[in-house]
């Protein structure tokens, strides 16, 4: 969601624990003429999002959300250097299953 005092600046953070980021979130767009809007500018077909679009034609409350990455939770409060240490099936290059 664009900041309306800023447009260039957005509605959302990022919690930061030394160099490593613990959690972000956001405001999410909830205006359906935004979305449309939005969408155009990145060189899409309004058309292939109407699913999506529907919910917001109507109206849709203000909203926002957050997450918080548990292994670099996990990463930071046990000192670990590297987070495949902290993941139950870790991927990398070499291993792409469990």
């Amino acid at each position: 969601m664009p900041n309306s005092e800023n447009p260039l600046k957005s509605c959302a953070f990022d919690l930061m624990y030394k160099d490593l980021e613990i959690s972000s979130g956001a405001m999410r767009v909830h205006d359906h003429d935004l979305l449309v809007e939005k969408i155009k500018k990145q060189g899409l077909n309004p058309d292939s999002f109407n699913r999506y679009l529907a919910a917001f034609e109507y109206g849709m409350p203000p909203h926002a959300g957050w997450g918080v990455g548990a292994e670099r939770f996990t990463m930071t409060m046990t000192g670990l250097k590297n987070i495949r240490e902290t993941v139950l099936f870790p991927r990398d290059r070499r291993r792409l299953t469990p």
